[in-house]
């Protein structure tokens, strides 16, 4: 299954080794480990040391690397520079020992290990803020991939949350920051569930049921748990690994085509969508057929959302707005987003006039523009967003933006020669003429 010999029995530690990971983990559940290491970092300047600061995030894991993760799109917040170190927290997160995984398992699925498995991969798949992913097989011969959480997230959850609460007000403090980080203390805590993260998966694979060329992974409800969850498993092509999708001849015109209409559909059409598309969470299926039709793969639906449907109301009437140049009207629908902190109105105003005007030369309106020409004006709304004191995006409405600007940035890659915006433009017209009470009055 990988390069090292599979198990099915967990592996003996040292009595060392055993000794210091309880120890690292009784003392990381109550806050202290978090305490002297933030502490240090503060201290010694280390918030404003991006480099310093990701890695402290990363071996922290649980909120600490997921705000890190979601710190790096805060363009209101943090400098371009920082944002850049942070956002490396999104794929490289250090594992925690396989034995300690194993006894976890033990643990939560209540039987010994083989009594579950009759392989299980040492080397995981991944490892990231909230849990690490190993490949494994049932012993009914299934194939599955197993994430497994840190063991210590629940404990230490409210004393990493009122530290980071702490440290956001000296990093990031102004108008906004406090609702932000309440949602954001609260998209945690539902991570923690991984009964709900089984709950959106299973309801965007049911979208896609239909679909042959987009697949979604199965989940294997009697072998999952609140803190484990097993789905099945696919060998993929990481589009992460371009290399690999070369050698093997896939199409990736046909593979961004594929990409960009399932997550369109998804965030226009549904309003449920898997909100973290970066190249390792995208795959081809690795089998014969991938150089002729290819399969997308979708994993990974811990940061899945369900928008509000008045946030679908308002986006609706913003977007209509931007289509018939009505600034006012755009702002409007701004300030019932709570994009717009009391008292800046004037400066927002401002900075969004500005966008108007650069949109206004654009032949045949919004809806013409291409793929290349929206990431543009995307990049320019970023620079203009940070510099707009006043200006704050509620956690939904980013995270929809920059599952968007993600996919739309893939298309540079994988195949520049297609407009991503002309596939994506079909499904934004159906989000438009959707009558669920978002039209504009007449």
């Amino acid at each position: 299954m990988s390069g090292r010999a599979p198990t099915v029995s967990a592996p003996a530690p040292s009595w060392w080794a055993r000794l210091r990971q309880g120890l690292w983990e009784a003392a990381r559940a109550r806050g202290l480990v978090t305490a002297l290491e933030m502490g240090w970092i503060t201290i010694t300047g280390g918030l404003r040391d991006g480099a310093r600061l990701s890695g402290a995030l990363g071996r922290l894991k649980g909120p600490f690397a997921k705000l890190g993760q979601l710190a790096a799109l805060r363009v209101d917040a943090f400098t371009p520079a920082t944002r850049e170190q942070l956002a490396s927290l999104r794929e490289r997160v250090p594992p925690i020992p396989f034995w300690r995984v194993c006894t976890c398992l033990e643990a939560e699925l209540g039987r010994p290990l083989g009594e579950v498995f009759a392989e299980l991969d040492e080397t995981p798949l991944g490892a990231a803020s909230i849990a690490q992913v190993h490949r494994g097989r049932l012993v009914d011969g299934r194939e599955v991939a197993v994430k497994v959480q840190y063991p210590w997230l629940e404990a230490s959850a409210d004393a990493d949350l009122a530290l980071l609460h702490r440290l956001m007000k000296r990093m990031a403090g102004g108008p906004g920051r406090e609702a932000w980080f309440e949602e954001f203390a609260q998209s945690f805590r539902g991570e923690l569930d991984f009964a709900r993260e089984a709950e959106m998966t299973r309801a965007i694979a049911a979208r896609f049921a239909d679909d042959e060329q987009v697949l979604v992974p199965t989940v294997i409800g009697s072998h999952s748990t609140s803190r484990v969850l097993t789905m099945s498993y696919l060998p993929g092509l990481s589009l992460a690994d371009p290399e690999a999708l070369q050698a093997r001849g896939v199409p990736q015109g046909v593979v961004l085509d594929r990409i960009v209409r399932a997550f369109a559909q998804q965030v226009f059409v549904d309003g449920l969508f898997q909100a973290d598309p970066h190249p390792g969470n995208l795959q081809v299926v690795d089998e014969p057929e991938a150089a002729t039709r290819p399969r997308v793969l979708l994993v990974d639906f811990g940061l899945s959302q369900r928008l509000d449907p008045e946030l679908r109301r308002e986006m609706r009437q913003g977007i209509y707005a931007l289509l018939q140049n009505d600034l006012d009207g755009f702002v409007a629908a701004m300030g019932r987003m709570q994009m717009i902190v009391p008292g800046h109105e004037d400066a927002v105003g401002r900075a969004v006039a500005t966008m108007f005007e650069r949109l206004r030369g654009a032949e045949g309106g919004a809806l013409a523009l291409s793929g290349d020409r929206v990431l543009a004006l995307k990049d320019e709304a970023t620079a203009l967003l940070y510099e707009t004191p006043g200006l704050s995006l509620p956690p939904q409405l980013l995270l929809t933006a920059k599952t968007l600007s993600t996919v739309f940035a893939l298309g540079r890659e994988l195949a520049p020669e297609l407009d991503v915006m002309k596939l994506a433009v079909p499904y934004l017209l159906r989000f438009l003429a959707t009558p669920d009470g978002g039209a504009p009055a007449a």
